[in-house]
């Protein structure tokens, strides 16, 4: 109980931190003139978007930090173990952020404009980093490789799990980036899942995580307090990289990773629908499966408005999140 109260708490704080300074930020990006290029092959309801104020995942990512230093200060700087593990998420999702914070610049002042970096040197910085962070879950941190569902028994996976753990991160990483195109819509669905993973850490015990996990959920919601439909700015690749890639690492940190199919059905289904989108469209000789991807495109041109695909979304999310924590309940 009192780890929850704590939990929640922190998530309080890092929300009115965020929304306190949310005011100064949008000032300080639209006084930098780091505003949003809408590529025209989208909606064009998209077009007037353009020039909005991009790389807003620094306004969640710094309050989160600064509560997870000040509320493990003791446990990071001193000998705990578990205390120092929140050191991994924080910097997966500092690596990733840096990540897309030059995809951004890319496409907004570099040689690149309207476009970001090339996919493929995104997609390799992606494994390269990921790879690290495998290694350091398997060899530094020794987390719980995998829990099945209905046991307590840690199963492991040997070799395998440095190519499943790399897997899990950068496409996660890529889901969420792929769900964030619609006002409010990526961080609705990644608070919701950080909730319920920490829901999770907090089942098996591991307070610093959970800590981390609810911060994040707060400071979303800080975030989101902007970016709700019409929205003042946005997270760019800046927040969606780091948020995806850092919900694999909370993911696996848990070994309840086999969940995030369920926690984390909207990104895994836009990523899919992508997928899915490409080799159909390779298959038929220009033939769609979809109107457009990632699926929330679809959806609005079949005529929902931008705020019923993000609510409509969001309410699978909830029911599926839901049914994940109740796998891992099973007894």
């Amino acid at each position: 109980m009192e780890n929850t109260s704590v939990v929640i708490a922190i998530s309080g704080l890092s929300f009115l931190m965020t929304v306190i300074w949310g005011d100064p930020m949008i000032r300080l990006l639209n006084n930098w003139r780091i505003g949003k290029i809408i590529r025209e092959d989208g909606p064009d309801q998209h077009m007037g978007k353009m020039g909005t104020p991009t790389m807003g995942g620094i306004m969640f990512m710094i309050p989160v930090t600064l509560l997870t230093i000040l509320f493990n200060a003791v446990s990071i700087f001193g000998f705990n173990l578990l205390g120092r593990s929140v050191l991994l998420p924080v910097i997966t999702m500092w690596s990733y952020a840096l990540l897309g914070m030059i995809d951004d610049w890319e496409g907004i002042r570099g040689p690149r404009k309207g476009l970001g970096m090339r996919a493929r040197t995104k997609f390799a910085i992606q494994v390269i980093l990921a790879i690290a962070i495998a290694f350091a879950l398997r060899d530094i941190l020794k987390v719980p490789q995998l829990y099945w569902f209905t046991s307590e028994e840690v199963i492991n996976l040997g070799a395998l799990y440095i190519p499943i753990a790399v897997f899990i991160i950068v496409g996660m990483s890529n889901a969420v980036n792929f769900t964030d195109g619609l006002d409010g819509l990526a961080g609705l669905i990644a608070a919701t899942a950080f909730a319920a993973f920490g829901f999770v850490a907090l089942i098996q015990g591991q307070s610093f995580l959970a800590r981390f996990c609810f911060s994040l959920v707060g400071a979303l919601f800080g975030f989101l307090w902007f970016n709700v439909h019409p929205a003042m700015l946005f997270m760019g690749d800046t927040g969606s990289l780091a948020l995806g890639a850092t919900l694999g690492v909370v993911a696996l940190m848990t070994g309840q990773w086999l969940i995030i199919a369920f926690i984390a059905v909207i990104p895994v289904s836009e990523a899919l629908s992508v997928v899915l989108q490409v080799i159909y469209f390779k298959a038929t000789k220009g033939k769609r499966l979809f109107k457009m991807a990632p699926l929330h495109h679809h959806f609005e041109l079949k005529g929902w408005s931008e705020t019923q695909v993000v609510q409509r979304f969001w309410l699978v999310s909830l029911i599926f999140a839901m049914l994940g924590i109740a796998l891992v309940l099973v007894e």
